[in-house]
């Protein structure tokens, strides 16, 4: 029977997830008005209502996401893709390139720190490919989880549950006792990922309607050839690799006025000047790939703490009929003047000279103190605000660095994951390899306040008694299934509560009840305290299960009841793969 406490913590959260599935109110709002519901039925208390803002699990994907968008912004994976993997062009390659890679790298570092590496690689992908990027993260989120469970490390609920099996036989897991069943279900598991790929639904960030709204056509930029370029002496062909079709070069201008014809043998000399048209993300990346200059008067030791605006030319703007070069646009007020885009024309001559007209769009970079006071002074409009990386600074490796440090840190037990991924936050924006000003437009408000909402609601389960309830219930089943069956329970059990606990915090609950459960029912525990670490492990159903599936939520554009179009079926091919599995190497 339950209690009063017992009964209510249910009711809010089967309210909760049902509010959810219907996707009538947005997920952080859903979160906010779940907590308000159990303080007000007093399954929170007051003063636990806000603990979760506080604890290490927001801290974790808030860190995540700033170190991810600094990798992001390096161009470091994008050189890392054209070079290794220039020829992967399908979906299906990509993708399973993607799970494969992220699975591996799970089954020795921290997987959300696997997973966060791997994400610009995603949007790459997804760019070449003109697919929407939640193709890729939803399955790269599931794999890294498989991935944890291929070694004591990998994952929270491995390491949890090594050190109980210690405390009731004396003997704990070792690294690789996970290994064989782990292996089989990230093999099986990276495969269906792959094949089934299409059951994940397509979707799009909700905040990149005006961004899509917009539909600017190709800009038209130029870039100047140094010494320390990666193409300086090399053929065209070499640059056209990088742009990947993405960018075309409409000509080559040497010493001043001499125009060479963009064939694909033609050197390339330092201080050449490239003329180059696409659209602002394919012109950052081959800018960045091939260490070309752009914008006036830009060196090697500009400051990172500029700004790049998109604005239109408007009626009453006093730029029209007058190009950059006759404004001397850059001595006189220090912005450089880095694309034009004009609809229904190409612009094949040098970007100062163009004279500009009512209705070109230009991309323009200056202080971010007096740009805007020139975009009003010159009556340009300025466009949705987005990220603008053309002719920013960039680091190099320098945020790869700082992400595998924090990884290492993890994997020797140096640091606690959410100190090594804060510290690697605070370094990204310390060693500017992302601006400060861009630094909280990647931290992703919505689903932050989610995750802080829904701990101390998740977590009323254990305080109020209900999770005791489920134990009883399990048993009571137990004395009446085959020993095949009894083991299969124990693992549906472990995947159906650790959405609403974290998967260390299920391991704690639940491996003591598995025990026990084996003990009472005369099986050896190993198996079913495995099962245990596994079903934790596998939260495939919810983005608030593991910080991995809450980290793709927001870029992937998912619904909270995107996850068991994918999940469901793959959390039940994982009972099938690991009940045979968990009774061949870990006998009854």
């Amino acid at each position: 029977m339950l209690s009063l406490p017992q009964a209510l913590s249910f009711a809010v959260i089967i309210l909760m997830m049902a509010a959810f599935i219907s996707g009538r109110l947005r997920y952080d709002l859903v979160a906010a008005l779940s907590l308000l519901a159990a303080v007000a039925v007093g399954v929170v208390p007051f003063e636990e209502a806000f603990s979760g803002f506080s604890d290490d699990i927001v801290i974790i994907v808030g860190s995540a996401l700033l170190v991810s968008a600094g990798v992001a912004r390096s161009g470091i994976m994008e050189y890392a893709l054209q070079r290794y993997a220039p020829g992967v062009s399908s979906v299906r390659a990509q993708l399973a390139l993607l799970v494969i890679t992220v699975a591996v790298l799970s089954a020795f570092v921290k997987n959300i720190g696997a997973l966060a590496i791997m994400i610009p690689i995603a949007f790459q992908f997804a760019r070449r490919s003109g697919v929407s990027p939640s193709i890729f993260l939803m399955p790269m989120a599931f794999a890294s989880l498989l991935g944890g469970l291929m070694t004591q490390i990998g994952t929270s609920p491995n390491v949890v549950v090594s050190r109980l099996r210690e405390d009731l036989t004396g003997v704990a897991f070792s690294m690789f006792d996970f290994t064989p069943v782990g292996l089989a279900l990230t093999v099986a598991g990276c495969l269906f990922l792959t094949l089934f790929h299409f059951l994940v639904p397509s979707r799009e960030r909700n905040d990149n309607g005006l961004n899509a709204a917009l539909a600017i056509e190709n800009y038209s930029a130029e870039a100047r050839v140094t010494a320390d370029s990666t193409i300086a002496g090399k053929p065209l062909s070499a640059l056209l690799k990088i742009s990947a079709g993405e960018a075309a070069i409409t000509a080559i201008l040497r010493e001043g006025s001499l125009r060479i014809a963009p064939l694909p043998d033609a050197i390339l000399r330092e201080d050449d000047i490239v003329l180059i048209e696409g659209r602002q993300e394919a012109l950052d990346r081959l800018v960045a790939q091939a260490k070309l200059h752009v914008g006036a008067g830009r060196s090697k030791g500009a400051s990172p703490e500029t700004m790049a605006v998109e604005a239109v030319v408007t009626k009453n703007s006093s730029l029209i009929g007058w190009s950059a070069q006759h404004l001397m646009l850059y001595d006189r007020f220090n912005v450089s003047l880095l694309a034009v885009s004009r609809k229904g024309e190409r612009l094949d001559q040098r970007l100062g000279t163009i004279t500009l007209n009512f209705g070109d769009i230009v991309m323009l970079r200056g202080d971010s103190q007096t740009l805007p006071q020139f975009l009003k002074d010159f009556e340009l409009l300025p466009l949705a605000e987005r990220q603008v990386l053309l002719g920013s600074v960039r680091r190099g490796l320098v945020p790869v660095s700082i992400l595998i440090a924090a990884m290492g840190a993890t994997a020797l037990g140096i640091l606690p994951v959410a100190i090594a991924f804060f510290a690697a936050a605070v370094a990204m924006v310390l060693f500017r390899a992302i601006p400060l000003r861009e630094a909280y437009d990647s931290l992703d408000g919505p689903i932050l306040v989610m995750l802080a909402a829904l701990i101390p609601v998740s977590d009323s389960l254990r305080t109020t008694g209900a999770t005791d309830v489920i134990a009883a219930l399990l048993a009571d089943l137990g004395h009446v299934l085959p020993a095949y069956g009894a083991l299969a329970l124990m693992l549906i059990a472990a995947m159906m509560v650790t959405p609403f606990l974290n998967n260390a915090a299920t391991v704690l609950v639940m491996a003591p009840i598995a025990a026990g459960f084996a003990t009472n029912l005369g099986y050896r525990p190993e198996a079913f305290l495995m099962a245990v670490a596994i079903g934790a492990g596998c939260d495939f159903l919810t983005p608030i299960g593991h910080q991995c599936n809450t980290l793709v939520m927001g870029p992937g554009g998912y619904r909270f009841s995107d996850y068991p179009r994918l999940g469901l079926p793959l959390s039940m091919m994982v009972i099938v793969v690991a009940v045979p599995m968990l009774m061949v190497v870990w006998p009854l």
